[in-house]
């Protein structure tokens, strides 16, 4: 009898037959979140994956050749392909000459440069733009997020979802910032219907098509699950491992804190009523005007049998007020409905240069 040859992608079947062995694909269906506590990593089998780290960066740069090394190291077991994309968010320090001794070393290391700070949503922005993976990894540089739970989070990731966020169970922050953290965080599970335990944590993995379907601007990164979700991703969430600041000082500040839930309602509005505005404003707008319609009516039938004088009821001016409001919600809503029509997206930030 001949023997029968397969390739590496494939097995035999009981019956002789060539079964191709499933490729890497994504999943749009809407999963509920799953909390999985950290285990030990196992070892992943070589997967015909390209794998991309975007790493934001504004002034670390005591802390990149470490961070190098120990993304190396977590990532070399995988055995497969990838690039490291830096986006220098417009540091003062010495941070681009040290990721210039870096590549000067590795190719895999990809630089872009910004003017001036933008901030972390410009950074992850352009950073999606010009990764090439299909995975990609999210983390922070301060060295607090751990590369060696790259693993776990790829791992999460092959199990189906299209996006797993890291959650920072036990945290070496000081208190000013994790319990307005702790905070923020339940209140966005609560209005968004999302029970992720950390919307903010740094360290994230995506398929591609889920960086390539959401726009980010503003300080909307915190917000990333939430875009994710919107667009029919399903999100995840596993506990990860978190260091505790070992150069320079945190960029976090209450003025952050207060931004967050300015763009918790605006991430709210534009992800429910970005398309019909007039939805939001114009119910808002027929019951102001509805309920000054009732209260006037009534003092004008009181008025019409010569029970009262309307000159001696403020509860009609309030009543006329009702409905100057609602008019103009209503009319809020049919301009945001026109500008919905004709808006365009443009990029907020300005490259310096790209070392590619």
């Amino acid at each position: 009898m001949d023997e029968q040859k397969t390739n590496n992608n494939s097995e035999v079947t009981k019956q002789g037959e060539v079964k191709p062995q499933q490729k890497f694909k994504p999943k749009h269906r809407y999963h509920k979140v799953q909390h999985t506590e950290k285990q030990a990593s196992t070892p992943i089998p070589k997967q015909e994956y390209f794998l991309s780290i975007i790493i934001p960066a504004y002034n670390e740069a005591e802390s990149f050749k470490e961070l190098y090394e120990k993304i190396r190291t977590a990532i070399t077991p995988l055995n497969c392909k990838y690039e490291i994309i830096i986006v220098d968010d417009g540091s003062t320090d010495n941070t681009i000459k040290v990721l210039k001794e870096i590549r000067a070393h590795d190719n895999r290391v990809k630089i872009i440069s910004f003017r001036r700070n933008y901030g972390k949503s410009a950074a992850l922005s352009v950073g999606f733009e010009k990764a090439k993976g299909d995975i990609i990894i999210t983390m922070d540089a301060d060295l607090q997020d751990d590369p060696s739970e790259i693993p776990n989070l790829i791992n999460e990731l092959q199990k189906g979802k299209d996006m797993v966020s890291g959650w920072k169970k036990k945290r070496f922050d000081p208190i000013t910032k994790t319990i307005p953290s702790k905070f923020f965080n339940f209140v966005t599970s609560k209005l968004t219907g999302i029970p992720l335990h950390d919307f903010n944590c740094g360290l994230k993995a995506y398929r591609k098509e889920v960086i390539k379907e959401i726009e980010l601007y503003g300080e909307l990164h915190r917000y990333i699950p939430v875009l994710a979700n919107w667009k029919g991703f399903s999100v995840g969430e596993i506990v990860v491992q978190h260091h505790p600041r070992k150069y320079g000082k945190t960029k976090f500040g209450f003025g952050r804190f207060w931004k967050g839930f300015l763009d918790l309602l605006t991430i709210l509005f534009t992800t429910r009523y970005l398309q019909r505005p007039l939805h939001l404003f114009g119910f808002w707008g027929l019951i102001f005007a509805l309920a000054g319609f009732i209260i006037d009516g009534y003092l004008v039938i009181e008025w019409f049998l010569g029970l009262t004088a309307l000159s001696q009821r403020p509860l009609f001016l309030a009543g006329v007020l009702l409905i100057i409001i609602g008019v103009q919600f209503i009319s809020i809503g049919l301009i945001g409905e026109m500008i919905t029509k004709t808006r365009e997206t443009r990029k907020e930030y300005s490259i310096k240069e790209i070392i590619k």
